[in-house]
């Protein structure tokens, strides 16, 4: 039951139809400058359902300090506030948890649709707002009416609205609860998918033990032998990148405990975080809040700061249903400028047929379903909310409890000086502790779920001896349920460790200069076995300038070294041709397994093979460096609108083209694959926190781009260039601060008739 494919006409037939599109949307395109002022201007203050005046200040990069005499005036005013700021990107959000995206962007995303729906984002929606505690359910009402009321009193809806051919509608709190299972997604699935071509190859069995092999070769964060003396508990059976570190007072130059926290995500504006401080009967809190949630993923008390790391957790499995019952649902997608298309989505009582996705290249003709945390009841917005709350390390844990999907190494410091780490998640209790394959037997019962693990059973760490905690999406440590399978080569950690290590006191400016760090020790080890293969061969007099800069270089990938241009451009001529076999197939995509099999392939060949690859990619690779004097002049980020992305139209949404530091996997990262000429970063450290737990106002943050996602507002991506120079804004906790520091001050009034 599907619709008629759009064909394929000519160019020039597009670009009309893309015209035609289009036309209602020119604000989009030249979207009037609205300064601060004539921003806020626009924000309701009057005749809102409030139980009293709320208060809100803002700083002069349009962030938000709201204070409320009452929980859900809070909750209320913080819609209000998301709704001004990012109505925009809200829609999109919405759009995206549901598969909606041919509403926007016409027949050609049917397939990212479609595959949107497989993981049926939405699917434990009604029964987490079912099972939430009445105090959550109301908080979480409150947002909503703050989205609504906003929609219903504000005339004028953002470009985006134009751009994509849309309109408003209401909002519900299953919604938002999509939107934030969405920001739960499991990064596995990636994975998952990638490995679905290499599975009907012959080296299959070897592909997929040296993955699992590559994948548990990293640097725990805290190891179990620690847990007995640190306080660490082990019970029971047992928010894609970030940094997170924490330090105690022993090891503090402040005499209090620090926190340093940088998130990964993509590189897009408006940014995926939203910075705001808020104040009411039960919170007093600064952070950064996902776009749609009334929480904070981030934040700061004046007991206690947190921030968190992706733990790449084993949270999903793929079984093979074929035979199995399957329950069937009629789809219907909506097109832009095209007939709808409809089709069915099948489901299984282990979870969606993810197979059915045009995405998924799996096994023909078999029935794959996905099981995921994702899918159950758990509830991260009382997790988040009870946070926000804790004042002790065992309630910050305890807080944790109820919090499954995307799991975190949730790290916290609080003002008494303790530290320490937890694990955010639902682990299924599996017997298995390795699986034999990707995918699947669901009657295989080593291979089944047995309930699950949670933060309060799992292992944590409480005030290690070393005096500090470093997480950068590495196996957190051992448990006796699987942690995960698939994590990264555990460099970003190491180097924190060794940085944190360093000094025998850490201050706030070390973990400043700590956030921007571009070394990469993977690429100095790669470096250094490439260049001792290349002088084994004899080759090292060929291009003598070329390997004394490799050999001089110190891994620092900032933007004016030399270094990383040659190690990149000789990396990418060893490495493509190798990849070119099913069997290193992995070589072009996957950075973990260069850094764990390169050297070993290379010294595997036959000794022919090998003296004529490292030849040629000396050669090539000496051409090609030869046109970049430095990393930035390879290295390159866009600061752009979402809008960026289109062909063609996508120039106008670009902000600023420059040069960027960073790599793969440095402490700064600044994403890219292999690499031979100008290229261009798009996922990396998009957002920047730190705290002094000695100071209730020494709470420290920056985004890339900006606060304000209304394109043309001079809050749009006026934090550039903060973020580009390693500093920040300050967001204050003491009243008499918060005043000094936001100086444009709205009230709130509540009333019956809208403004």
């Amino acid at each position: 039951m599907t619709a008629r494919r759009p064909p394929s006409p000519p160019r020039g037939v597009w670009l009309a139809i893309a015209a035609l599109a289009l036309l209602p949307s020119c604000g989009a395109f030249f979207p009037s400058a609205q300064t601060l002022q004539q921003r806020l201007a626009r924000m309701p203050q009057t005749g809102l359902p409030l139980d009293a005046p709320v208060s809100v200040r803002w700083n002069s990069y349009g962030v938000p300090w709201v204070e409320a005499s009452s929980d859900h005036d809070l909750a209320f005013t913080l819609g209000l506030v998301q709704a001004h700021l990012r109505e925009g990107q809200l829609a999109i959000a919405k759009r995206i948890a549901y598969g909606r995206l041919s509403e926007m962007a016409g027949p050609f995303v049917w397939d990212f649709d479609r595959t949107l729906r497989a993981f049926d984002f939405p699917h434990a929606a009604g029964a987490i707002e079912a099972r939430m505690p009445p105090a959550t359910h109301a908080y979480m009402q409150a947002f909503v009416d703050g989205l609504n009321w906003y929609q219903d009193h504000v005339r004028q809806t953002p470009p985006e609205y134009g751009l994509l051919g849309i309109s408003r509608e209401r909002w519900t709190m299953r919604d938002l609860l999509a939107i934030g299972r969405v920001a739960g997604t499991d990064i596995n699935w990636l994975t998952f998918f990638g490995l679905m071509r290499d599975r009907a190859t012959p080296e299959w069995r070897t592909i997929w033990d040296r993955v699992l092999a590559a994948g548990s070769s990293t640097a725990y964060s805290f190891g179990p032998g620690e847990q007995a003396a640190l306080g660490g508990l082990l019970a029971g059976a047992s928010r894609s990148g970030s940094n997170c570190v924490v330090v105690s007072p022993a090891h503090s130059a402040t005499g209090h405990a620090l926190l340093a926290t940088d998130p990964h995500l993509a590189l897009i504006l408006p940014n995926l975080w939203i910075l705001a401080g808020a104040r009411s009967p039960s919170f007093n809190v600064v952070g950064l809040m996902p776009v749609g949630l009334p929480i904070f993923g981030l934040g700061r008390t004046p007991a206690m700061a947190w921030g968190g790391t992706n733990m790449r957790a084993a949270a999903s499995d793929l079984y093979d249903v074929t035979g199995e019952t399957l329950t069937t649902e009629t789809q219907t997608l909506r097109t832009r400028l095209w007939f709808g298309d409809r089709y069915d989505r099948r489901r299984s009582e282990l979870g969606p047929i993810i197979s059915d996705s045009p995405l998924f290249h799996g096994p023909e003709g078999r029935d794959i379903a996905l099981r995921w945390m994702g899918h159950e009841a758990s509830d991260e917005i009382t997790a988040f909310l009870d946070a926000s709350r804790a004042t002790t390390p065992e309630q910050f844990r305890a807080a944790f409890k109820t919090y499954a999907a995307g799991g975190q190494n949730m790290q916290f410091a609080d003002a008494r000086g303790n530290i320490g780490q937890i694990m955010a998640v639902w682990l299924p209790r599996r017997q298995r502790r390795v699986p034999p394959d990707v995918i699947l037997d669901p009657h295989d019962p080593l291979s089944l779920w047995q309930g699950h693990e949670d933060a309060t059973t799992l292992p944590w760490a409480l005030n290690p001896p070393e005096g500090f905690l470093a997480s950068a999406n590495n196996v957190p440590t051992t448990a006796d349920v699987p942690v995960g399978y698939f994590y990264i080569t555990g460099e970003r950690v190491r180097r924190l460790q060794q940085l944190l290590a360093s000094k025998p006191k850490i201050g706030l400016e070390d973990l400043r200069a700590l956030q921007v760090d571009v070394t990469s020790l993977n690429a100095i080890a790669l470096r250094d076995g490439l260049v001792q293969a290349i002088e084994r061969e004899g080759l090292a007099e060929e291009k003598p300038d070329f390997l004394a800069g490799l050999r001089a270089w110190n891994g620092s990938y900032d933007a004016g070294a030399n270094g990383p241009v040659l190690f990149e451009t000789l990396l990418y001529h060893i490495a493509m041709p190798l990849s070119r076999t099913p069997a290193n197939r992995r070589f072009a995509t996957d950075w973990t397994w260069t850094a764990t099999y390169l050297l070993p392939t290379v010294q595997a060949l036959p000794d022919a093979d090998r003296r004529t690859l490292l030849r040629d990619a000396l050669d090539a690779a000496a051409k090609d460096a030869a046109d970049f004097p430095t990393w930035g002049d390879m290295h390159h980020m866009r600061v752009r609108s979402v809008f960026g992305l289109i062909p063609v139209i996508g120039s106008r949404f670009v902000i600023e083209d420059c040069a960027t530091s960073g790599s793969r996997e440095t402490v700064m990262k600044a994403a890219h694959g292999l690499v031979r000429e100008r290229h261009y970063a798009t996922y990396g450290s998009q957002s920047r926190f730190l705290a002094d737990m000695g100071d209730d106002d020494a709470n420290w943050f920056v985004l890339f781009g900006g606060e304000d996602g209304w394109m043309g507002s001079a809050n749009f991506a006026d934090q550039m260039p903060l973020w580009r120079e390693n500093r920040t804004i300050r967001m204050p906790l003491r009243p008499a601060t918060i005043a000094a520091e936001f100086p444009h001050q709205q009230t709130l009034t509540p009333g019956r008739s809208g403004s």
